[in-house]
């Protein structure tokens, strides 16, 4: 079973066919990091236009890299939140056109739940039940039980700025580049200890996330004109790889989980890959570089098991920029 996947949440302009929810036919994205680069952060006007530019070709290309005809899809699948606003309503009203004039099924899909997803893309063994999933990107961070095939238990969430959002702050005042992860992550290899301990907002008692203050203690510490660039780094990277190791490992063992499971932007980072699987006495699972990234192709495998369990949207689905998994 066959089904396009289509991805416009953010700066990333994505189709995918997938096949039975757990083999990738075809991947496409198509990125604008460099267009955002030179504002140092995303743009969504700019985000939406590009959406609209790149959309027709993407899909194009997806599909002849499947090798497959319009006739051999099962359904549209695409992201209907959260995200931003204009980019979202660019990939739905494609699906929606797509969906009639193809006369397909189609689903809306959760970008936070596409993340989770991924894992069912790498590898013939399915995540076991129940598993604990740290999603961590630009918008999010959260923790999540998930008990079954659209059963969740929402733990926490950050309060502030996500993780993803507190590199790309920090890689800004460092003067860095963008986008903040990978250029923290690599001016962070060139030290060998950390000199420098940054404050942890643990939240005793919460499962909760909060990177705000270590943002502005990065900022303290270069307003005195202290630590090289690549010092505070890797001081800061440490902060953060140190609060959502500690946390998640935590929270899987309160709830007895049979899985760790890694999604998201962040979980690119290697230093948080590796710690996380060093710590945790639950095995850690995380999908390759390509799939923890914003892709289409977590989205279709998404939709193929809404589509198994009848989960079809009508046509007056609509986006939902503040859309939270429950």
């Amino acid at each position: 079973m066959n089904i396009l996947g289509i991805e416009s949440s953010c700066d990333e302009t994505s189709a995918a066919v997938v096949a039975d929810g757990t083999r990738i036919l075809s991947n496409i994205v198509a990125s604008q990091v460099e267009i955002h680069a030179r504002y140092g952060g995303i743009v969504p006007e700019v985000a939406s236009r590009q959406h609209l530019i790149a959309f027709v070709t993407t899909i194009q290309e997806t599909l002849s890299q499947a090798q497959i005809s319009w006739s051999e899809l099962a359904a549209i699948a695409v992201t209907v939140g959260p995200g931003l606003v204009g980019s979202l309503l660019v990939g739905v009203n494609l699906a929606k056109a797509i969906a009639l004039a193809r006369h397909l099924p189609l689903i809306g899909i959760n970008h936070l739940e596409g993340h989770i997803y991924a894992h069912w893309l790498e590898g013939n063994n399915p995540p076991a039940f129940p598993a604990l999933c740290l999603i961590a990107s630009g918008g999010h961070t959260e923790l999540v039980v998930m008990r079954g095939h659209g059963q969740y238990q929402p733990l926490g969430r950050t309060r502030d700025d996500a993780a993803g959002e507190a590199f790309d702050k920090v890689a800004r005042l460092l003067g860095l580049g963008y986008p903040g992860g990978p250029v923290i992550e690599t001016a962070a290899r060139t030290v060998t200890t950390v000199p420098i301990t940054l404050p942890r907002a643990w939240l005793k008692g919460s499962d909760d996330f909060s990177f705000s203050g270590l943002k502005t203690a990065v900022l303290r510490l270069i307003q005195k004109a202290e630590p090289k660039a690549a010092i505070l780094a890797a001081s800061f990277q440490e902060a953060v790889v140190d609060v959502l190791v500690t946390k998640t490992v935590a929270a899987a063992k309160k709830h007895r989980v049979k899985e760790i499971l890694l999604a998201g932007g962040v979980a690119t980072n290697e230093t948080l890959r590796r710690h996380m699987a060093s710590h945790s006495p639950i095995p850690v699972r995380c999908p390759s570089p390509a799939l923890c990234t914003d892709n289409a192709a977590m989205i279709a495998a998404c939709g193929y098991f809404h589509l198994k369990a009848g989960q079809i949207a009508g046509w007056d689905l609509d986006v939902a920029p503040n859309l939270m998994l429950r």
